[in-house]
């Protein structure tokens, strides 16, 4: 079993009455997986972020429920809007003999020599990229070394990483560019044309309302207007 340890509760209570849980500083949750009937939990919530900030989604725990003890991923996270708090979290049970799929996150490390020269800027594509291993191989999180980019339109792709192929499979596109020296962006000046002198005649070409020259869909002012 995983060394890392949450306590959990089952939970009785649902629906709309979860929230008196999390104003008693508890956070509500469930534990789904293969072959295993969904059950209702609840955690501390402190433990919970605790224990989230040290494993992530890709750590494995072990989820104490009563006497049970259950290997579990932490899946789907559900943060409140304006304060970021956990409302709700899924934890899926593993079998630890059976590989899992889960989007790992992408952390850029280094300084690249493009941007301390100021030739361009590193751009990141992609934040996370999905791979499938057993849940004791998946790896923490990618580090990207962008030390190595120096010129503008130079990249980083997904098979440039380095990663233990022998365990972690990945399933994104190899060919995805993971971080890349894009141009810096120039700021567009709109260069207003000054207006006509006095008693000049405007340009050819320049806008003029005629009568023949009425915007689509508006009507004339010579319409008739309908008999009554």
């Amino acid at each position: 079993m995983p060394k890392t340890i949450l306590k959990a509760e089952k939970r009785t209570i649902e629906g709309r009455k979860v929230k008196n849980l999390r104003k008693e500083g508890t956070l509500p949750g469930n534990v789904y997986g293969k072959k295993i009937k969904s059950q209702a939990v609840q955690v501390n919530l402190k433990d919970f972020e605790k224990t989230y900030k040290e494993i992530g989604e890709t750590g494995l725990l072990t989820l104490s429920v009563g006497s049970e003890e259950r290997p579990v991923l932490i899946h789907n996270l559900q943060l409140n809007p304006i304060s970021d708090e956990p409302v709700h979290v899924d934890f899926l049970q593993v079998d630890l003999k059976e590989k899992v799929e889960a989007d790992i996150p992408v952390e850029l490390i280094g300084e690249s020599p493009a941007e301390k020269q100021a030739v361009g800027t590193v751009v990141q594509y992609l934040n996370e990229i999905k791979v499938e291993a057993l849940p004791t191989d998946l790896p923490e999180k990618f580090e990207v070394d962008v030390s190595v980019l120096a010129e503008v339109d130079q990249s980083i792709m997904i098979k440039d990483l380095k990663y233990d192929k022998a365990k972690v499979e990945v399933k994104t596109n190899p060919d995805e560019i993971v971080a890349k020296v894009e141009p810096p962006q120039k700021e567009e000046v709109l260069e207003v044309p000054p207006a006509p002198a006095e008693g000049e005649v405007p340009a050819e070409g320049a806008a003029e309302t005629t009568g023949e020259e009425q915007p689509s869909g508006e009507e004339t002012e010579n319409k008739e207007e309908p008999q009554k």
